[in-house]
């Protein structure tokens, strides 16, 4: 696990996921949002979007995580692993509406800086909206990933733990020397 391609709707957890195999594995995590957004909620142009997401397709190694879908044929073809996170509308909903309130005011670590957090009727309405469509267009897209690649949908927060916890498994933390004793004298240099 090399390159790791993680879709999904709004508040799906692929930032979470994200982070917490990059964690695990020490992969570099890239979110789209870093992509999509400059500082002060400006949005790229599409062009600068689609080159900044192929400059990261080109890279040996990383966890990308998010849309820009334009894209995802390339990023599907680099990409060792796709993970699907499937989660029902109804919690995404809870879990972006919790967001807005955790980090309102601020920026989300997910977020460019200077994007701080806020309640968007738009944003929401898009979710609701697309919560069929986006469904549907992502499905289709995992239809057509190659048997050559590992492919994991995960549809609840257990299936994403069991997954996690398999890859803790096939990446233990490297070995970590013990604090040093508190009581133990280091030799000086002499007097």
């Amino acid at each position: 696990m090399q390159r790791v391609m993680i879709l999904g709707q709004p508040g799906a957890g692929k930032s979470t996921l994200a982070l917490a195999m990059g964690e695990i594995t020490g992969l570099p995590v890239v979110h789209i949002d870093h992509i999509h957004w400059e500082s002060g909620w400006k949005e790229r142009s599409r062009s600068e979007k689609t080159r900044l997401c192929a400059e990261v397709h080109a890279r040996d190694r990383w966890i990308f995580e998010g849309g820009h879908s334009v894209t995802w044929p390339e990023r599907l073809d680099r990409c060792d692993s796709l993970i699907w996170l499937d989660i029902p509308f109804t919690l995404r909903i809870r879990r972006v509406m919790l967001r807005s309130f955790r980090y309102w005011g601020r920026t989300r670590p997910d977020l460019p800086t200077g994007c701080p957090e806020q309640f968007s009727w738009e944003f929401y309405r898009w979710i609701w909206n697309t919560r069929k469509s986006g469904r549907s267009n992502i499905e289709a897209f995992v239809d057509t990933a190659p048997g050559t690649k590992a492919i994991y949908i995960l549809r609840t927060l257990a299936e994403t733990d069991v997954f996690l916890a398999k890859l803790r498994r096939e990446h233990p933390a490297p070995a970590r020397l013990p604090p040093p004793d508190p009581k133990a004298r280091v030799a000086g240099p002499p007097r």
